[in-house]
């Protein structure tokens, strides 16, 4: 697995990298170096802050651009539940409002990846927590909101599933929530 980031150091003494690579994602050159020889990319980028962007459709164009070279079919990218999600309804809507200008481009970068032509998976997780990896993920494909909470993940059963998703082509073309899943 090779990561490519702008802050490498962030990386360091991570498990399972085979390379690391630094560079801007909005630099095709600095994509190119990331997808040589991959047989598949997992893509989350995001903001900082609340006010107008456009990285996530930037990063994703030259993203495309660099994989259409390499010749890499398979992209997993990482979008936001409250794109479409409904529940919990007063978090959601606040959390929309509050990050309304970053969702336009996350928006934008899911219109980019559907009409990439590429075997692509996008997935939603909702609220990201710090816990520990469970195994227990609940996903939904082709649907807008959970029925029912919990609405989280921690980010390492999110890495998890991201990595299983790029192993699998059962859920190419499609949108999948995911989240922790209920255990009894």
């Amino acid at each position: 697995m090779t990561a490519f980031t702008r802050r490498p150091q962030e990386l360091a003494g991570v498990r399972g990298l085979a390379a690391l690579v630094h560079g801007d994602g909005r630099n095709l050159e600095d994509i190119r170096r990331a997808v040589r020889g991959q047989d598949a990319v997992i893509s989350i980028v995001s903001s900082e802050g609340r006010g107008p962007t456009t990285i996530m459709s930037d990063v994703t164009r030259a993203l495309l651009a660099g994989m259409s070279e390499a010749g890499v079919r398979r992209l997993v990218t990482v979008s936001v539940y409250a794109l479409q999600g409904h529940r919990p309804w007063i978090a959601i809507n606040l959390v929309r409002w509050l990050l309304r200008r970053p969702y336009a481009d996350f928006a934008r970068m899911e219109r980019i990846v559907a009409s990439s032509g590429l075997d692509w998976t996008i997935v939603r997780p909702p609220l990201l927590t710090n816990g520990p990896a469970t195994g227990h993920v609940r996903s939904a494909a082709g649907m807008e909101d959970f029925a029912q909470g919990p609405y989280s993940i921690s980010r390492a059963d999110l890495a998890a599933t991201l990595v299983d998703l790029a192993e699998d082509s059962q859920h190419v073309g499609k949108v999948l929530l995911v989240s922790t899943k209920k255990t009894p």
